[in-house]
C-alpha cells in the first residue's frame, strides 16, 4: 500500500469552489459529485496511502467515489441498499455489490479503508453503521466517516431550512409546496445525527483512535469550530471524522 500523499490544504477560494457546484447539483449532478469525489478523495490521500489499498466505499450510490478512489490506485468495492442508484447513471463503476450499511457483506479486518460519503445521517441505525464500518476494517486501518449533521442549516436536506421547526413538519410542508414527498423523508430515510453524539460513540470504543474531526466544506483554519459544543451543530454543516483502527 502507498504512503500518504503531502498535507490537504483546505481553502477558503475551495469552499466557494464546492458551494458554487452545489447550486448546479440538480441541472449537472455529475459535475457536482464529480468535484465532490476528486476533493474527497485528496483529502483522505492525506491520512493513508491508497494506492494498491482495499477500500470499502459504504453507499456507494451511483459510485462517483468508487471510481476516483479507482483512479487512485485502490482496489474499491462499493456497496449500496438500493441497485437502482448504482446503475442511476449507467453501469457500476468498479465492483458493486447490493448489500446493508448495517449488516455489510464483508468479513472482519478485510479493508485498509472504510469509506462513508454522506450516508449515516440515512440509515436507521446509525451506530450499527458505523460500527459495521469498524468491523470490516483491518487494526491499522483508516475510517472515513462523513455525514450531514441534523442542526446544519443543510440538514433537513431538500427541506431544509424547516427542518429546524421539526422534521414531519418540514415534510408535510415541502410536500404541499411542491406536490410530492421529498426524497429524504425524516424518520424513513432522513435521521438526526449529531457531532456531539458522533464523537461520543468514537471515544466509547477502545479500539480506534481519532486522527482528526473537521467540519467537511470550510476552510482549514475554521477546523476549531468542532471544539465548540452547540456551536459546531449549527455551523459545521457536514462533519469528516477519520479514524484509526487499533490493535485488538
Amino acid at each position: 500500500m502507498g504512503q500518504p500523499q503531502a498535507a490537504y490544504r483546505a481553502t477558503l477560494g475551495r469552499s466557494f469552489r464546492l458551494l458554487g457546484a452545489f447550486r448546479r447539483e440538480q441541472a449537472d449532478p455529475e459535475s457536482f459529485y464529480g468535484l465532490m469525489a476528486r476533493d474527497t478523495v485528496a483529502q483522505l490521500a492525506a491520512y493513508t496511502g491508497l494506492d494498491g489499498a482495499t477500500v470499502i466505499d459504504v453507499g456507494a450510490g451511483s459510485g462517483f467515489f468508487t471510481r476516483e478512489l479507482t483512479r487512485a490506485g485502490a482496489r474499491c468495492a462499493g456497496v449500496d441498499v438500493d441497485a437502482g442508484e448504482i446503475t442511476a447513471y449507467g453501469p457500476p463503476r468498479g465492483d458493486c455489490v447490493v448489500g446493508s450499511a448495517l449488516r455489510l457483506p464483508f468479513g472482519t479486518g478485510t479493508a485498509d479503508v472504510c469509506f462513508s460519503s454522506n450516508v449515516l445521517e440515512h440509515v436507521p441505525d446509525p451506530w450499527q453503521m458505523a460500527d459495521e464500518m469498524v468491523r470490516v476494517t483491518r487494526p491499522g486501518g483508516v475510517v472515513y466517516l462523513s455525514f450531514t449533521n441534523w442542526l446544519s442549516p443543510w440538514g433537513g436536506h431538500e427541506t431544509s431550512p424547516w427542518h429546524y421547526l421539526g422534521g414531519h413538519r418540514a415534510a408535510r410542508r415541502y410536500e404541499r409546496r411542491h406536490g410530492r414527498p421529498p426524497k429524504n423523508r425524516y424518520g424513513t430515510s432522513l435521521h438526526p445525527v449529531s457531532i456531539g453524539d458522533t464523537l461520543a460513540w468514537a471515544r466509547r470504543r477502545a479500539d480506534v483512535r481519532v486522527l482528526d474531526a473537521l467540519p467537511r466544506y470550510h476552510p482549514s483554519w475554521a477546523k476549531g469550530v468542532v471544539r465548540i459544543p452547540g456551536l459546531r451543530e449549527v455551523v459545521t454543516w457536514n462533519l469528516v471524522l477519520v479514524l484509526r483502527k487499533t490493535a485488538p
